[in-house]
């Protein structure tokens, strides 16, 4: 009788507790939901507003339609950072995808030594950016040299490759150890059910573990397409050819220079010929909402 009270006691405490959460957790909820309405979705919302506009301050603004986003794409370097940014992103994720799931895959068969893979397939990803980018343009220079007779800085499309060679050989490892703790929750029962009934090993994958992984596959498949969508530190660190710029690069190196036109403002003659290279500022608002634009789309 004493543990039935105790246990029915406790059962009440957290029901109390419950109720208690549920009450007051707007009051905690709400200051953290203002700072992000005003620290973010009001200014987007804003920013979206004025890149269908020509303004030189908020107060004097002319509706021009879609005419900046014309002029965005009319940029010979914009469009093909775009481009480039949707292509660049899209492979990654294929191939960190498809590469990540089959290592392990195959490390949950219980293969000798799995513990050894896992540490030799992660380690990659411990190495620092500047490093990793020397280590492999020194590799894939050589052999594009030897059979190729060319480099990465001087053709763009080996250059593209490389960039992916590079990030999915630092990032398989890390979602190799995501995949495996997803894939060591699927029902050992339908597998053995499934092989009893003759099925063989890329039926179970097709029918059984990919169908029952999915909502992991969607999250690693998050995860990276905003993160090389949004990046520009790969272009910072390892790119010299403008073919291999992203949109990221391109709005970086905008404000780049609009920061070097502030301090430099009595040098006329740079800052003139400079400011010369960059798009009005109603473009650049049209140029950053395209950026930001497709992450929502996923999300």
């Amino acid at each position: 009788m004493s543990k039935k009270r105790k246990r029915s006691s406790s059962a009440l405490q957290n029901l109390s507790q419950i109720r208690a959460m549920k009450k007051w957790s707007p009051l905690f909820l709400f200051p953290t939901f203002i700072a992000f309405c005003i620290g973010f979705v009001w200014p987007f919302i804003w920013g979206i507003y004025l890149s269908f506009f020509r303004f030189k301050t908020l107060r004097n603004t002319t509706f021009v339609g879609i005419d900046n986003y014309v002029k965005a794409f009319s940029d010979a370097n914009f469009g093909h950072a775009f481009w480039f940014t949707v292509l660049f992103t899209v492979v990654s994720v294929v191939v960190i995808n498809i590469v990540a799931f089959a290592v392990a895959y195959v490390l949950t068969k219980g293969i000798k030594g799995s513990n050894v893979f896992r540490t030799v397939f992660f380690m990659p990803n411990l190495i620092g950016g500047i490093v990793l980018g020397y280590l492999w343009k020194i590799i894939l220079d050589e052999i594009i040299a030897r059979f190729l007779n060319s480099s990465l800085a001087l053709n763009s499309t080996y250059g593209f490759w490389g960039l992916v060679i590079l990030v999915a050989w630092q990032q398989i490892g890390y979602m190799m150890i995501i995949y495996v703790a997803g894939l060591q929750n699927v029902p050992t029962e339908y597998v053995e059910a499934a092989k009893i009934d003759g099925a063989s090993e890329f039926a179970v994958v097709g029918k059984i573990v990919i169908p029952m992984s999915k909502p992991i596959i969607a999250t690693i498949g998050l995860f990276i397409g905003v993160a090389y969508w949004n990046d520009w530190q790969n272009g910072l660190y390892y790119v010299t050819n403008e073919r291999l710029y992203s949109i990221q690069q391109i709005l970086n190196n905008m404000l780049k220079n609009i920061e070097y036109l502030t301090k430099n403002a009595t040098s006329v003659g740079k800052s003139t010929s400079l400011a010369g290279t960059l798009p009005a500022a109603t473009v650049r608002m049209a140029i950053a909402v395209i950026g930001l634009l497709p992450i929502l789309v996923i999300y």
